[in-house]
């Protein structure tokens, strides 16, 4: 008979919170942090409520010590024997309710879920205004279990407000109680566990995940990593969660990560913490290394592992240093890069903060020189999507290439020489016009664009106002100041037989202007609409407009398809000219 890996064990819901709250359970958050909408959180409670099974759950016998993170904010009072694999979700959301203990959603907000419960049509809902108001309703079924209210007291104050409202019949009091309670006794409903064993590896712990799982997201070498920071080193783990919470919270009185390029979480940053580091991009290599084993035998040592988290907490002091990040953060808006929303791989910024570190704290760097370096770095992976598909092998590829780097020379002139290497002459005159014949409205050829025209400080088309100005991320209005437009108008192209989408909607065919000029033009031909603008400006500024706005004279009387074509290769001039204004 085969050895199995687990044993089934069956547990009352009253045990399960009771041990989560003692700290026998322990939660490392295997998983990314994910909880349920407030639907679903009823619909489990709906499914116990009426005798349904609600599925497995699946934990891991684990003896190793003090990391492991506890659902609600109680302080533990034992270390963790059981760690959470799967029921993540539901055991949160059931000890959120029944304890009422807050949640920290997605975007890091928290927030007491509140489940309402209709005792006469057994039926429970999301609490909101209405039902808050209705009488009918127990608006928050948490107080059932409360201490300090108790059951009877709580079916007590539901008769008294609902009589005050209508007539109840001995029948309806008595199926009240009878509901009530058997809510309340949803505490003993029953709980298969699949409990795995200690001496199960964490390469086992997810692929028994996987296979009695089907619907759950395949645990990754990152999340492994976390975990491991949870049981070697849960500061680590708690500082980094906390950066990432704090880059979505704007902050007035201090220093913060805040800002309007990227939101990242935390298995973003373990690939920063890895590749400056350990100059490493594989997270499966790593995950070994932090495990304290020795690579060519195999073996796994304490001391190691000890020798491994130390190069992490130095790389993470670095990499969460608040004033280091924002220095980063300069580089790309140097770049051109003003918002989150020209950013298509965010992947791409990270690893230009692992250069930039790198540059900073191995080469030491002067700050002018770093910024003007990493500005074109970045510019020139995120236009030609370096950093896309195999993104850990090329990264791998190129930090190895390091290794035989020893002086701020040498680094200079390898970024530069990858840069040359990528941006030749036929890429800006075959190559990305090439990439421009495009209907994407997210492509990073477009933002490169929009990038270099925020470089060379340029007018929106037919407007006194620089772009840069309208595309800062902190203007917020009911109306983006800023807006694309058709020049072909799309109601103008389909009078002339065009319909198709792509070729209507091609990057070509759009220019940013403020938003009342794109309402006015409507569905104007060019012919008509352009003449008008045009009066608004001398020669000499008009020609300079069309020029950033890669614009010839009298495009508007030129056929479509020409038109289309030739800017494609004017943007590509204007996107290069750009470039250059990095050139260091």
């Amino acid at each position: 008979m085969a050895i199995t890996k687990f044993k089934e064990v069956g547990y009352t819901l009253s045990k399960l919170l009771d041990d989560i709250q003692m700290g026998e359970i322990g939660l490392p958050e295997i998983q990314r942090p994910f909880i349920w909408p407030n639907t679903k959180v009823r619909n489990l409670f709906d499914s116990m409520y009426k005798g349904f099974p609600v599925g497995y759950l699946l934990f891991w016998a684990n003896r190793i010590g003090d990391g492991s993170r506890q659902i609600g904010t109680d302080v533990k009072l034992r270390v963790p024997y059981l760690l959470i694999i799967d029921g993540q979700q539901r055991l949160t959301s059931l000890y959120a309710v029944m304890k009422r203990v807050p949640v920290v959603r997605n975007n890091y907000q928290t927030e007491i879920i509140r489940i309402a419960f209709n005792p006469l049509k057994e039926i429970f809902d999301v609490t909101d205004v209405a039902i808050e108001k209705d009488p009918e309703y127990i608006p928050d079924i948490s107080l059932i279990w409360a201490s300090d209210i108790g059951i009877f007291k709580l079916v007590d104050s539901y008769l008294s407000r609902l009589k005050s409202t209508r007539e109840i019949s001995p029948e309806d009091e008595n199926k009240i109680k009878s509901s009530i309670n058997k809510l309340d006794n949803i505490e003993s409903f029953p709980f298969s566990i699949l409990e795995i064993s200690g001496d199960a590896t964490e390469e086992e712990v997810s692929d028994i995940f996987v296979r009695i799982n089907s619907e759950g997201t395949s645990l990754n070498q990152a999340d492994f990593i976390l975990t491991l920071m949870s049981v070697f080193w849960d500061q680590g783990r708690f500082q980094l969660e906390e950066f990432c919470k704090q880059t979505r919270i704007q902050s007035e009185n201090k220093p913060s990560p805040y800002n309007h390029l990227i939101k990242p979480n935390p298995d973003q940053m373990i690939r920063v913490d890895i590749g400056f580091g350990f100059k490493r991009a594989r997270l499966k290599n790593i995950y070994n290394i932090l495990r304290g084993k020795d690579i060519d035998t195999g073996e796994f040592s304490d001391k190691r592992r000890e020798e491994q988290f130390s190069i992490l907490k130095s790389a993470q002091s670095k990499i969460l240093n608040i004033q280091t990040w924002q220095e980063f953060l300069k580089c790309i808006i140097q770049a051109g890069y003003r918002s989150q929303d020209m950013i298509t791989s965010e992947i791409t910024l990270l690893y230009a903060y692992v250069f930039f570190l790198i540059g900073k704290y191995d080469f030491n760097l002067s700050p002018h020189l770093l910024r003007k370096l990493i500005a074109r770095w970045f510019f020139a992976t995120e236009m030609v999507s370096r950093y896309t598909g195999s993104f850990e092998s090329l990264m791998e590829q190129d930090l190895s290439r390091l290794r035989d780097i020893h002086s701020s020379n040498e680094f200079v002139a390898y970024l530069n020489k990858i840069i040359d290497e990528t941006l030749t002459d036929d890429y800006w005159e075959i190559t990305l016009p090439n990439e421009l014949n495009t209907s994407s409205a997210r492509t990073p050829v477009l933002f490169a664009y929009y990038a270099s025209l925020n470089l060379l400080n340029a007018q929106v088309l037919f407007s006194e106002i620089r772009i840069p100005e309208l595309l800062d991320p902190t203007i917020k209005s009911k109306k983006a100041p800023i807006e694309r437009h058709h020049l072909f108008p799309k109601g103008y192209l389909k009078k002339m037989g065009i319909n198709e989408r792509r070729i209507i909607n091609t990057l070509a065919n759009y220019a940013l202007v403020e938003w009342s000029d794109n309402i006015e033009i409507s569905d104007n031909a060019p012919f008509e609409y352009v003449p008008k603008y045009e009066k608004r400006f001398s020669t000499k500024v008009l020609n300079q407009m069309y020029y950033w706005h890669a614009l010839p004279k009298n495009w508007y009387n030129l056929d479509y398809g020409e038109f289309v074509q030739d800017r494609q290769k004017r943007i590509a001039k204007v996107i290069r000219k750009g470039f250059e204004k990095l050139n260091m």
